[in-house]
């Protein structure tokens, strides 16, 4: 038995990891990637001697983190995926094909966040990818699409359009939907903005990259639709007052992210509605513990903060693991994590900023009737008020009219529209919506994975 599982090996889990293991604690972090470094420092440690100037800093400040991985105390299972947990101390996982399990006196979720799916007519032609996953490209193959058009809302559209710039790629436009009523609303959370002036300069500097470019920009633009017969061919839209028709090859959207929540669900950590980042949040104490006594959840999964806040988030929580397990005194606790708390404080203090300035894309969350909302199982945003017209009150009953939430991903791209969609036709709010029902497997298994799981406790036995 380990003293610790990390499920994730993104900033928090990382971080987390390497201060469990100072604290003399046994660590076992499962990650479903190759390489240490989560969506946000993906595999940083190639990546960044390859790309780091394209990249920027703030990619190539992961390589601390991954470089602290190796030690003594730390056995990271790479290419491990997690499809269920067990009383909040037992995981199962499977990896190179193999099912396998694991035990700990304390369990970490650091699974970070889902880029927030963002529906508008035509987003499932192919050609139609995230921002994000663009980005990924970038990182892990040094590929960018050609001929692209960036087009949502929030600040990694601009770090995205500014690497495309460094890479030779500018997008064709930038597409944006915040409005300067948007700003305006901001602007009472200035005074933590103005605490958090690195990223104003830094946003300030991609813009004026983006600039420098001749990449135009869009702001205020709705009517979002992509056209295209068989794959993507122009992104139309509305904004200064006339329309618009971009021909591309490549559509990238991106209008926030929120937190990936499936594995803190599966086990019943109660959740709740966070009115300002439009998402589900888990229910947590300061040091990251939830309600199940045994497990903590550190980093964006516990609610959007950035790469930085996460590395400081896992942290605590690792302190706090180690007071719990009487490998440091409370007192020692409490000298160790009064920085990191001052840290985390300045760290958080744009973001109240950030989510007013760019709110998620309004017709994205309520989307018109014929637009997919479910693209595993083909269900539009009609279909669900149609739903909720014949009494359907929460995400579950639509699994019994029409699938929503039943594909591969389980509900992780459709969750928070059809809880949206529910709570306007039912007048309701979100929580009294609530949410899908997660359970395991939380990610696919194969029944030759759970045989050689089988396999492997019948011979134990």
């Amino acid at each position: 038995m380990y003293d610790l599982i990390v499920i994730g090996a993104g900033p928090a889990g990382m971080a987390a990891a390497r201060q469990a293991a100072e604290a003399d604690l046994s660590v076992l972090v499962l990650d479903e990637q190759a390489r240490p470094g989560g969506q946000i420092y993906r595999d940083v440690e190639r990546a960044a001697p390859l790309r780091g100037d394209i990249l920027g800093k703030d990619f190539t400040d992961g390589l601390a983190l991954a470089r602290d991985m190796p030690h003594p105390k730390i056995e990271h299972a790479a290419g491990a995926t997690v499809w269920q947990i067990e009383n909040g101390t037992r995981v199962y996982y499977t990896q190179n094909g193999i099912g396998k399990e694991a035990e700990a006196k304390r369990l970490l979720i650091a699974t970070g966040a889902l880029e927030r799916p963002m529906p508008i007519p035509g987003w499932t032609l192919p050609g139609v990818m995230t921002a994000g996953a663009a980005q990924i490209l970038l990182k892990q193959s040094g590929m960018l699409p050609d001929r692209a058009v960036l087009a949502g809302s929030g600040p990694l559209l601009y770090l995205v359009a500014a690497q495309m710039v460094k890479a030779g790629a500018p997008p064709l436009a930038l597409v944006e939907t915040q409005t300067g009523g948007d700003f305006r609303r901001a602007l009472k959370h200035l005074p933590g903005a103005l605490r958090g002036w690195r990223y104003l300069l830094k946003g300030n500097a991609m813009l004026s990259a983006i600039k420098r470019a001749g990449v135009p920009r869009h702001t205020g633009a709705t009517g979002l639709r992509v056209e295209g017969d068989d794959r993507a061919e122009a992104l139309c839209f509305r904004a200064g007052g006339r329309d618009h028709r971009i021909e591309a090859r490549t559509i990238l959207l991106h209008h926030g992210v929120v937190p990936h929540v499936q594995a803190a669900r599966s086990i019943g950590i109660p959740h709740h509605w966070h009115d300002a980042q439009q998402c589900f949040l888990p229910e947590r104490a300061a040091s990251g513990r939830s309600p199940v006594d045994s497990v903590y959840i550190a980093g964006d999964g516990a609610g959007i903060g950035g790469a930085k806040a996460a590395a400081i988030a896992g942290r605590l929580a690792a302190l706090s693991i180690a007071s719990d397990l009487g490998k440091l005194s409370p007192g020692g606790r409490d000298r160790a994590a009064r920085p990191l708390r001052s840290a985390l404080t300045r760290e958080l203090a744009i973001r109240p900023f950030l989510d007013a300035a760019y709110p998620p894309y309004s017709e994205a969350l309520a989307p018109a009737d014929d637009t997919i909302v479910c693209r595993c199982e083909e269900v539009t945003a009609g279909d669900i008020r149609r739903y909720a017209a014949m009494g359907c009150l929460g995400p579950n009953q639509t699994k019994a009219f029409g699938r929503p939430g039943m594909g591969p991903c389980q509900g992780r791209y459709c969750g928070l529209t059809v809880t949206a969609l529910l709570a306007t036709a039912n007048n309701a709010t979100p929580d009294e919506t609530g949410y899908y029902k997660i359970r395991p497997p939380i990610k696919p298994v194969t029944l030759g994975e759970l045989a050689v799981t089988a396999k492997r406790k019948d011979s134990k036995a």
